[in-house]
């Protein structure tokens, strides 16, 4: 096939959108990014070619004319994971920078891709702002919010793309393609995966929470964490060796930590006197004895002021300005308004308090040891089957996902996660993806060259595109004939 189209990649990264348009048969004239080690691993997989790298784009007045534009924007400014700042932040303003350049120069047709945070009812305005200035610099565009798992990516990876055209007959052409019913599991991207009994993962309507599910309608992955209840959830109390006992306190305490009466927060530990409304029988010896075995921890709850100092600090003094009748209480603090504006570290500043004999602790409660959810248990999030259909979003700052190396069956969900738990688990038949896996995950060559270290090579992946998606888009794009009148379709 011959290059029947020109474009620039903005934002280039290490080259996603690159590889995507040249398979169509693209001539890439040139990108722009600024990240030293992406630049270096642009330039090492093109061959080290000598187009232009334009460099920083806040600098860029002009570009080539080319007939296509493409611009992963930098995300962290929409993201849940940032600071959700927006045109607040400077990575925010960037957009701007490539409205600009979209209307200088002009091209006959543009993608860009974000993500799906910016498709949010939180930033509403800021995208009807991106949508108006697209329209205001003469393009016909439109926005769509894709997961690449309905494209035949083994990854569930939410991202909004907005296609545009300068001609408005090419825009009414273009048509976002059908979702693909692929049968990709994510044994077919593993290297050292024995999958005997493989088998195709299917929805059973399972909720919405639910990654991907097997023929028998049970997870395909098992999810670490004391916070959360499923069938294919792994507790503390599924790891340690505890008595049926034990597993019911615990249990109830994950039954009700969430009630609003219990306390302001999402989740809220519980004081003995809870535990013992529940369960009358239930004692502080049995509830220590968790705590010993690092299962459940105890927590200053409420304090009460017992004396005032001039010299505290100022976030000390806000602290005590927000007591109620002289007790201070946790929940309710650290849902204060004037607490989240400060970004105030309520259990430092009470801990400090504490120690300079201002307050008094007057209620503990319990709470689970590990009450993050995103940390998992023992450095572990999730492990995924390989009969999984799709892996979680590739970040840049990598996950506590891991991928099992051999697969299981049963017949009930009860022997499904004893079998988890013993042929796999305990025996650690599980591990991190590699970088070649993560590359095929993006859709990358395996032969594709990255820096050796993890958090290095993890970050460039994490920050590209999904290369299948942006080539079956492109594709789209093409077909319309936007880039030669002649011609409707590629084959």
């Amino acid at each position: 096939m011959t290059n029947k189209f020109t474009f620039i990649d903005l934002f280039a990264g290490i080259g996603g959108f690159r590889i995507a348009l040249q398979n169509l048969g693209g001539q890439c004239l040139g990108y722009s990014e600024i990240a030293p080690d992406a630049i270096d691993t642009y330039c090492k997989n093109f061959n080290g070619t000598n187009e232009t790298n334009f460099g920083d784009i806040r600098t860029i007045t002009d570009l080539p004319a080319h007939d296509f534009l493409t611009a992963g924007v930098p995300c962290q400014s929409w993201s849940i994971a940032g600071k959700n700042l927006g045109f607040d932040d400077n990575r925010g303003q960037l957009w701007n920078d490539t409205l600009y350049l979209l209307n200088k120069c002009r091209p006959n047709a543009f993608i860009f891709e974000n993500v799906k945070g910016l498709s949010d009812p939180r930033n509403k305005e800021a995208l009807e702002y991106i949508m108006t200035k697209i329209k205001e610099a003469g393009y016909h565009a439109q926005k769509y919010v894709i997961n690449a798992s309905d494209y035949g990516v083994p990854q569930t990876r939410v991202r909004i793309y907005i296609v545009g055209f300068k001609n408005e007959t090419f825009f009414n052409r273009f048509h976002l393609p059908s979702k693909i019913d692929s049968q990709t599991n994510l044994s077919d991207i593993l290297e050292d995966c024995y999958n005997n009994n493989k088998q195709i993962s299917v929805n059973h309507n399972k909720p919405q929470q639910s990654l991907s599910c097997n023929e028998q309608g049970f997870n395909d992955y098992f999810l670490f964490n004391d916070l959360r209840n499923g069938e294919t959830t792994i507790h503390s109390w599924d790891i340690v060796k505890t008595t049926e006992r034990q597993k019911q306190i615990c249990l109830l305490l994950l039954k009700n930590r969430r009630k609003p009466c219990y306390g302001e927060l999402d989740g809220n530990p519980l004081s003995i006197r809870h535990f013992q409304n529940l369960d009358k029988t239930i004692t502080i010896g049995e509830l220590d004895q968790l705590v010993a075995m690092g299962i459940l921890k105890k927590i200053a709850y409420k304090y009460l002021i017992v004396k005032q100092d001039k010299s505290l600090t100022k976030n000390e003094n806000l602290i005590l300005s927000l007591a109620e009748d002289g007790i201070i209480n946790v929940s309710s603090l650290k849902n204060k308004r004037e607490i989240k504006i400060n970004k105030i570290l309520v259990n430092d500043e009470l801990k400090k308090l504490a120690e300079k004999s201002i307050i008094n602790c007057i209620e503990e409660r319990y709470d689970f040891r590990n009450s993050k959810i995103s940390t998992g248990l023992n450095g572990i999030n999730r492990i995924f089957l390989p009969s999984s259909k799709i892996y979680p979003t590739l970040v840049a700052s990598d996950t506590n996902d891991f991928v099992a190396t051999t697969n299981i069956n049963a017949d009930n969900i009860i022997d499904f996660k004893e079998k988890f738990m013993k042929e796999i688990y305990f025996p650690k038949k599980f591990r991190r993806i590699s970088k070649k896996e993560a590359c095929r995950v993006q859709g990358f060559p395996d032969s594709f060259l990255l820096p050796e270290t993890r958090p290095k090579w993890m970050k460039l992946i994490g920050n590209s595109v999904s290369i299948p998606v942006v080539q079956i888009i492109a594709k789209s794009v093409v077909n319309t004939g936007v880039f030669n009148d002649s011609y409707a379709t590629y084959a």
